[in-house]
């Protein structure tokens, strides 16, 4: 097996790399004068099983374009397996229509890693459980919870915990987690005026006295996780915390994170750390490396990868 890595999360594919004691395969990826990508493959890769690990994130299109010039590069080299590995997979909030005559841009961008040439996909918590139902190739949809739960424990033992779903949809999410940490489960209920703003209502369930840790999959703008923070202060919970496998993190949202009540944010590494994610305070990553090297074994191998969310390994 060989293991690719494009330009979007470097870092990531080094550290997978070493866990399944691999070397990166050697390529060059790179721009012409006017932008286009070109990708060369510098290794034989005829007959071989080859993984691509490339996020898409920003600059998500440049990014996505990498992702679909490599695959193209490994067909025509005669690669005998291709799995693109997308830690975090960029559109997968388009992944229905919104209104009348708007995209459902999560499945046009299934639809281009699919005709590239990808055999299968594997990613980190997609945002909808329907996206894998988007492509027509194997897709191993892996969860972050396991990193996630080890870390709560070894961080908040024998506090009083309750986790908390930012809204209803991120419900099943919270409560898988409270059930692994045999935690309460609390909800906010928001409503949302307009795309990027949301407004707090009210918090369904017992948080006064307790330490709360909010759980989601995506930080883009941090508003939500920001104003979930203060109604959770102002309902008498001790502290806030969140765990959100992508930090999106874009414009402001490192600033509004900084100077909110959060006592601290965790992500994952799905997507490369911005140097101001990098010395804020409040801010912390957890590696996925091991993770998605284990996935990326037992694919290769032809073994479960669900039974790894079963076993102490995974954590």
């Amino acid at each position: 097996m060989k293991i690719l890595t494009g330009n979007s999360n470097r870092p990531l594919a080094e550290a997978i790399s070493a866990y399944l004691n691999l070397p990166l395969t050697k390529a060059a990826m790179r721009r012409f004068s006017d932008m286009e990508v070109f990708v060369e493959i510098h290794e034989n890769v005829r007959g071989e099983d080859v993984f691509v690990v490339q996020s898409t994130s920003y600059p998500a299109n440049d990014n996505l374009m990498e992702l679909l010039v490599a695959i193209d590069a490994l067909k025509r080299g005669s690669a005998r397996r291709i799995t693109a590995v997308l830690p975090y997979y960029g559109y997968a909030r388009q992944d229905r229509k919104s209104g009348p005559r708007t995209p459902i841009s999560a499945k046009l961008v299934a639809n281009l890693i699919t005709k590239a040439g990808a055999d299968r996909v594997l990613t980190l918590d997609l945002h909808a459980g329907q996206i894998q139902g988007f492509f027509d190739i194997p897709t191993d949809n892996l969860y972050s919870a396991p990193v996630f739960v080890k870390d709560i424990v070894d961080r908040f033992n024998g506090a009083d915990l309750t986790i908390v779903s930012p809204d209803v949809g991120g419900v099943v999410r919270a409560r898988a987690i409270a059930k692994r940490l045999d935690a309460e489960l609390a909800i906010i209920d928001k409503r949302r005026e307009r795309a990027g703003v949301s407004e707090v209502m009210h918090i369904i369930g017992d948080v006064a006295g307790r330490t709360c840790i909010l759980v989601d999959d995506i930080v883009d703008s941090a508003g939500t996780l920001c104003n979930a923070a203060v109604a959770l202060t102002n309902a008498g919970a001790v502290s806030v915390s969140a765990y959100v496998t992508h930090g999106v993190l874009s414009g402001g949202a490192v600033a509004r994170v900084s100077s909110s009540p959060l006592t601290e944010l965790v992500t994952t590494d799905s997507i490369q750390a911005t140097e101001a994610m990098r010395v804020a305070q409040n801010i912390r990553q957890l590696s996925i490396a091991p993770l998605l090297g284990e996935a990326i074994r037992r694919i290769s191998d032809e073994h479960s990868v669900s039974s790894l969310f079963d076993m102490p390994s995974s954590n």
